[in-house]
């Protein structure tokens, strides 16, 4: 009896234990083969993923996710195809992730969601001659045409907007059904629709209102599966720290995006402008000083006068293409002026709100950064960028003057500690790459000097970056100091490194263009001739004193205005 007994617990056990195994060999996913793990992803959904004409896998999406397989150390395989089928094959455990899937509080019941690596909107699309449409609400009774099993599909039949839904498989058929003249629009992602729309030379059709929405969009895995999720949001953390996914983003979007809204891309803009129009600045003022001295030293010689008759020929020529470009960078640089206050005025608008959120719910997500952190930086950031665009448009202002033979003007009362702050904040990262002892000492109550700010502190950039290059080693320093030296009513700025220190052969030749100890380095030879220009017009002297080996210290000297 007892045996029996044994036995019948033993087949039990057997049996348990079939059930549990037979029900774990159901519920692995593909990843378990070979530790392949199955991507997914529309085949028709560009930039952001799509079949290219070899038929292979590619766009944003896919170049991210093979960027993030080669970093963990994953092995994928990427399948496209009807976004309906895949997010059905997702759902029953034949995919391990789609690539990209935007998010909503009802698939985040069914769904997880990494941390998005971009922001979908979208945008309702008409033939030309129809009227705007300003909100959903105005699609009812009309026929709308959309992908099925997309989020505009999801979110008009979850919200009852009533309208005469017509489901397509993809984008590219929505948009080719509308311009051949069917049905009354189409409700499709914005960067996809206008990608599709020149691809495809859909001339008929526009967008009709503003892109609305603003959409996480990311990986997604089923419930359960938050592990392998995990793996997917440290890598793509990875990337973005690195700036490897910022440079995958605007390959692929960054030509569609609408101006504004890429903060990060208006500041490396902004900032490469600059750059350019200070080097066209300064090639005008040396060529400029190396015509001047042709002519007062070779006026008898024939052929050095043809000689300079040419170069006379080249700044012409010059100064019409210095022309040309300044204006063609007024423009956008207008165009941020004009935008960046309202971005400011939005931002602060929703301020609240953001904050409510934060209290009620803790901290979340914001631009790739926790709410927390942006929250301060963004002011700071629109801030930044409009003092960088109103500083491209005093620099157009100067380059125009300055094609016009007409003097810079050198009437507005400037701040001397002021200058030298901005300056420093502008060269901030190479000081820090340079030295670990920085040190600047600003004067008290300094009296103002007539000038041009802009001008000033393009030399003192020039003496500081001078002075890191100076530099050997981190452990060597560098002092800044401003003082007020009332019995000669000077302004005094003085730059001391500790750095190799200069030829005394070399000393006379400091301000000559184009000479440079440098020149390996990638040194032009042009800033300190350019800054010795700058400082004779503002009836200023600037003068250098070193030792070889021990450091150079560079004396800036300006006339106070005393007695305001």
């Amino acid at each position: 009896m007892r045996c029996r007994g044994h036995r019948q617990l033993w087949l039990l056990i057997c049996a348990g234990t079939f059930c549990l195994l037979a029900t774990t060999v159901s519920g692995v996913r593909a990843s378990s083969h070979d530790g392949v793990i199955f991507i997914g992803g529309d085949h028709n959904y560009p930039p952001y993923e799509f079949l290219n004409e070899d038929g292979e896998p590619d766009g944003y999406n896919t170049e991210l996710t093979r960027g993030i397989a080669e970093l963990m150390g994953m092995k994928i395989e990427i399948r496209l195809g009807r976004w309906d089928d895949l997010r059905k094959q997702l759902e029953k455990g034949e995919l391990d992730t789609l690539q990209g899937m935007v998010f909503s509080e009802e698939r985040a019941q069914k769904f997880t969601f990494s941390p998005p690596h971009a922001i979908i909107h979208q945008s309702i699309f008409a033939r030309e001659g129809e009227p705007s449409v300003s909100h959903l609400s105005k699609l009812r009774n009309r026929e709308v045409i959309v992908q099925r099993g997309g989020i505009m599909h999801d979110y008009l039949l979850e919200n009852d907007v009533r309208a005469h839904l017509i489901l397509v498989d993809t984008h590219a058929d929505a948009l080719r059904l509308l311009a051949s003249g069917k049905h009354d629009y189409a409700l499709v992602a914005n960067l996809p629709g206008l990608y599709l729309e020149r691809e495809l030379e859909l001339s008929n059709i526009v967008p009709v209102g503003k892109p609305f929405g603003a959409q996480h969009y990311g990986y997604a895995v089923i419930k359960g599966n938050e592990e392998l999720l995990a793996q997917f949001s440290e890598g793509l953390a990875i990337l973005k720290n690195t700036g490897r996914q910022q440079a995958i983003y605007d390959r692929w979007l960054g030509p569609l995006e609408s101006p504004g809204w890429p903060w990060k891309k208006i500041g490396k803009s902004a900032a490469l402008v600059s750059v350019l129009l200070l080097l066209i600045l300064s090639a005008i003022v040396t060529w400029n000083r190396i015509l001047t001295r042709q002519v007062s030293r070779r006026t008898e010689e024939l052929k050095l006068q043809q000689h300079q008759l040419i170069q006379a020929d080249k700044m012409a020529s010059l100064g019409i293409v210095v022309s040309g470009v300044a204006h063609e960078i007024n423009n956008p640089s207008s165009l941020l002026l004009l935008n960046l206050p309202v971005l400011k005025e939005a931002y602060l608008d929703v301020e609240e709100i953001l904050a409510n959120h934060y209290q009620a719910h803790g901290d979340f997500p914001m631009g790739g950064l926790d709410y927390s952190r942006m929250r301060t930086e963004i002011p700071h950031m629109l801030d930044d960028m409009l003092a960088g665009a109103q500083r491209i448009r005093r620099i157009v202002d100067d380059l125009r003057s300055f094609s016009r033979q007409g003097s810079a003007d050198l009437t507005e009362t400037i701040d001397l500690n002021q200058v030298v702050a901005t300056a420093i904040r502008m060269v901030h990262n190479t000081i820090r790459q340079s030295t670990d002892h920085f040190e600047v000492s600003y004067g008290a109550s300094l009296p103002g000097f007539k000038g041009n700010a802009q001008r000033i502190e393009q030399v003192v950039i020039n003496l500081i970056v001078n002075a890191c290059q100076a530099l050997d080693s981190s452990d060597r320093g560098i002092t800044v100091k401003t003082r007020y030296r009332s019995a000669s009513g000077e302004l005094r700025l003085e730059v001391h490194d500790q750095g190799c220190g200069i030829d005394p052969a070399n000393l006379p030749r400091l301000i000559d263009p184009f000479f440079t100890t440098k020149r390996e380095q990638g040194g032009t030879g042009l800033g300190l001739s350019v800054s010795d220009s700058i400082i004779q017009e503002h009836g200023g002297s600037l003068a250098y004193n070193s030792v070889l080996g021990l450091g150079t210290c560079a004396t800036l000297t300006l006339a106070a205005v005393t007695g305001m």
